[in-house]
């Protein structure tokens, strides 16, 4: 059920981005009386090959344009009259130009035609952000509520860093929200860390190689907030570990074996190394009393219950009106794409050895995107997601590729420049070139998810 949940977000949201995206591309079409013959959600053959298994869901014929919907659910497409696109209809560019068309009107048209899906995923991308800054406010974790600290894991305690410390600053960067720790150190790259243990604050030097371990772990296995281990609800009846051991609700499990236990990993990692064995849980009950109970600690590891966790926080919420929620969703937009490009930055670094950030570890396909929706369907986290993929397909589509909006982008500002209008011979060849290596990167993208979430996992 969760895999159909993400799934069905994951479709729903690029439905949403693709069909505004190819209207982008319409409407600025229809702005200079250019005849669009085809617009389709998703393919109605098997891209990046137009001439195989050439069929539609539905489809419907307005005035000039056949409206549909495709068999092959990966993006979409308008089909522009007189315009070497996806369709690759090499016989109508043989014939003589017609007024209606997108090869007989002027460059600066034409350029702002493949501009309009760009322009469309830019805006759209603020518009949500200041429409969830309007609804639900900005959500924050700050660092300085973690009373307990951070919970170091293996890739954290590489570096020095120790269960209870609290990151203060990355480089000069003072870290208010715990949710940007880890994008700060990633992105930017940060070489220094200010941390507070105890009493003391001091520096902590990043070593070389980090920041590759820290992107190929995409934040896992580095550092989580601590919480102590209180329950919140069992979970499954009589028959779990925690029923049959008479814990209850608000029991807070402070010791094990007479050896201090009382957050969260501390009680995680003592049940993933104790399994199928028994143990004395010593745990402080709502009236402060105390009990010392026999747990048999089943095959998987699991008590059976669900912890009280966002209680020990303090959550926040800024909060804003419509007129103040404009410049607040503008800011967060740019926030997100200013955190994008600088990935992409670093990814093309990478590729020629400039940075530690590797494209295997980087880059995902279908199941990395749906991963990063939540497990439950939650509207302000979908509108969240939707409005990041806005922002990276309006980036992604602005790269100087063929067959991407970027591609076309260059030959008409090749065309404005130099007076000169390139062959249609240059720009079929130059769309083959571009659909194989769209094609081939997505195999390539797709292979990766395959290894790392199937095969990976499975071997482990």
């Amino acid at each position: 059920m969760e895999i159909l949940i993400k799934a069905g977000q994951l479709l729903l949201a690029l439905s949403i981005l693709v069909t505004l995206h190819e209207l982008g591309h319409y409407w600025a079409a229809r702005l200079f009386k250019i005849r669009v013959e085809k617009f389709y959600l998703f393919f109605d053959f098997l891209f990046p090959l137009p001439s195989v298994m050439k069929f539609s869901i539905f489809k419907k014929k307005i005035k000039d344009t056949e409206w549909g919907i495709g068999w092959f659910p990966m993006g979409g497409y308008v089909q522009i009259a007189g315009m070497m696109d996806e369709s690759m209809d090499k016989e109508t560019l043989a014939q003589a130009p017609k007024p209606d068309e997108f090869r007989s009107k002027p460059a600066w048209q034409r350029l702002i035609v493949m501009l309009g899906g760009v322009l469309v995923n830019f805006f759209l991308g603020i518009f949500i952000y200041c429409m969830i800054m309007w609804i639900w406010g900005e959500k924050y974790l700050p660092n300085s509520s973690l009373k307990h600290g951070l919970y170091a894991d293996t890739l954290a305690q590489s570096i020095g860093l120790r269960n209870g410390d609290m990151i203060l600053k990355a480089d000069n960067d003072t870290l208010v929200n715990y949710l940007d720790i880890v994008p700060t150190i990633g992105i930017n790259q940060a070489k220094t860390l200010w941390v507070k243990r105890g009493d003391s604050t001091f520096t902590l030097p990043i070593p070389a190689g980090f920041h590759g371990k820290l992107t190929a772990s995409q934040g896992e296995g580095f550092i989580d907030f601590r919480r102590e281990f209180i329950i919140l609800d069992i979970n499954g009846g009589a028959a779990t570990a925690a029923a049959k051991a008479g814990m209850k609700k608000g029991d807070h499990v402070i010791a094990i074996n007479g050896q201090s236990a009382q957050y969260y990993d501390e009680v995680r990692n003592f049940l993933n190394t104790h399994k199928n064995q028994s143990a004395q849980f010593t745990v402080r009950r709502k009236d402060g009393s105390q009990a010392v109970l026999k747990v048999d600690i089943p095959e998987n590891g699991k008590l059976g219950v669900a912890l009280d966790i966002m209680d020990q926080f303090e959550l926040k919420t800024r909060n804003y009106g419509f007129f103040g929620a404009i410049p607040a969703g503008t800011s967060k937009a740019f926030a997100t794409l200013g955190n994008y490009v600088k990935g992409l930055n670093l990814l093309i670094k990478g590729l020629f050895g400039k940075s530690e950030v590797k494209a295997s570890d980087s880059v995902g396909g279908f199941i990395s995107i749906g991963n990063l929706f939540p497990s439950v369907w939650n509207w302000e986290l979908f509108w969240n997601m939707t409005a990041v993929l806005s922002l990276i397909l309006a980036v992604m589509n602005l790269l100087p590729i063929p067959a991407l909006d970027g591609g076309h982008v260059i030959f008409n500002l090749w065309e404005i420049i130099t007076r000169r209008k390139p062959s249609d011979k240059i720009l079929e060849y130059a769309q083959y070139v571009g659909m194989i290596l769209l094609l081939a990167l997505m195999v390539y993208v797709n292979a990766n998810d395959i290894y790392k979430f199937v095969i990976v996992k499975w071997l482990h």
